[in-house]
């Protein structure tokens, strides 16, 4: 039987030959566990912030949180599991990244936030897992803007706000539910939208295209769309967000057919909203705030002070453009394949449609209208069946990739990283290791 002191002698060592040879520069410090009965928080202590990568395994399931170019301190110890946490380990991955594994009793949702340790270049790395962030006061205060100059109490609040997500709040997380994408067809009714030399009216093909979008969508397990207008009616242009809101959608996506006076200008463009955009729509949203709905993930605005609602609402803001930019990149990119494109990069504008803080959005010019050519392509069913099918694919690659949480691509997700994980890896050949043959 190995002694006690002996046995904590041999790990120290191990662990101060694996750190040397990795050359980790950032420390693992401390290890605090806090739970309630809707969920378990995890603080990790670091000596300064690094890069970290979530992910989860099942069978059994597991969390797990790989940290850059880290190692362990010697006098770190792990606690024992809590609430929706039975155990943790901790193991060393090629690189000098330390991974750090919690196991679970169940499928539990895990996000993670970046707090900064007062007074000192450290770093927390906060892992909530469950619907419902465990208030800690080991937090310590967060980090905001620059320009962010709240108060003290602010300050405490915004901690525990931090580690929430922005997400759909329609199903349960470990449920397998659908992906909502809501279908705008712009334009209707009284309003026309852009008149095409030949008399193709805007409104007509936008219709046209958004229902084959929807058609294929809803064709597709784990995806369900939901049209903004389904017939020739005059929508405003927040009653289109307004149903999306209600849909609880996950991405939004306004179909239009766009228009100048140079009738030989062609191809499509993708737009996001601008920055611009969002600072006036939060200006908006924090006026009215009384009146407003809820953000999706359930994150309240009425009943918080003038500077933390800003904060919040800039932090759902910001976190909505970037995932509308990167889904908006694979529209396009899509639309690439099957035609022209008038610009290659994704655009930012504020457009109207786009102004939904919390939900993904973007806005697609299939074509321009005002093109003799273009015209007639539009009136075509099967160049609109090839339009619609160019922005499915975008979207059906933006969510494998990004799968929101409790969908059915986040399980198909899940189950994909553990095979790739669980897989044995090739054996390194004679010549990788120096050997001749």
């Amino acid at each position: 039987m190995i002694k006690k002191g002996f046995q904590t002698g041999l790990v120290a060592s191990l662990i101060a030959a694996v750190n040397m040879a990795w050359g980790a520069s950032v420390e693992l410090r401390g290890v605090r566990v806090s739970a309630s009965p809707v969920g378990t928080q995890v603080v990790l202590d670091l000596s300064a912030g690094t890069s970290e990568k979530l992910f989860t395994l099942d069978h059994p399931e597991r969390a797990v949180v790989d940290l850059g170019h880290t190692r362990l301190s010697h006098s770190t110890r792990l606690p024992l599991g809590a609430g929706v946490v039975s155990g943790f380990r901790v193991g060393t991955q090629p690189g000098g990244t330390l991974r750090f594994v919690m196991q679970l009793k169940s499928v539990t949702p895990t996000r993670v936030a970046w707090i900064q340790t007062p007074g000192t270049r450290g770093r927390q790395l906060v892992i909530t897992l469950g619907d419902t962030p465990v208030q800690s006061a080991a937090l310590g205060a967060a980090r905001l803007p620059p320009s962010a100059a709240i108060s003290s109490a602010a300050a405490a609040a915004v901690a525990d706000e931090a580690p929430k997500i922005v997400r759909a709040a329609h199903a349960p997380t470990d449920s397998d539910r659908d992906v909502i994408v809501a279908v705008d067809a712009g334009h209707g009714g009284q309003d026309p939208g852009a008149i095409g030399h030949g008399g193709t009216r805007e409104k007509d093909v936008t219709l046209a295209i958004a229902r084959r979008l929807a058609e294929r969508i809803n064709g597709e397990p784990g995806m369900r769309a939901i049209l903004t207008r389904d017939r020739d009616e005059f929508l405003v242009l927040r009653d289109r967000i307004g149903r999306a809101r209600i849909a609880k959608a996950d991405m939004f996506i306004s179909i239009h057919a766009d228009s100048i006076a140079n009738r030989d200008v062609s191809g499509a463009s993708v737009y996001v909203l601008s920055e611009h955009g969002a600072t006036s729509e939060a200006a908006r949203w924090l006026a009215d705030r009384e009146n407003a709905a809820d953000l999706m993930g359930g994150v309240k605005l009425d009943d918080k002070d003038k500077q933390l609602a800003s904060v919040l609402l800039d932090l759902s803001q910001s976190a909505n453009i970037s995932a509308s930019m990167t889904a908006a990149q694979r529209v396009l990119g899509s639309l690439d394949a099957v035609g022209q494109v008038r610009k290659s990069q994704v655009q930012q504008a504020g457009f109207v449609v786009l102004k939904s803080p919390d939900i993904p959005s973007m806005l697609v010019e299939t074509a321009y209208i005002s093109n003799p050519q273009e015209e007639l392509n539009l009136r075509n069913t099967r160049r609109q069946a090839a339009l619609a099918e160019a922005i499915f694919d975008g979207l059906h690659t933006y969510f494998e990739n990004y799968p929101p949480v409790g969908t059915r691509f986040a399980q198909s997700r899940r189950s994909t990283v553990a095979s790739v994980l669980a897989a044995p890896a090739a054996a390194p050949s004679a010549a990788a290791v120096g050997h001749t043959p």
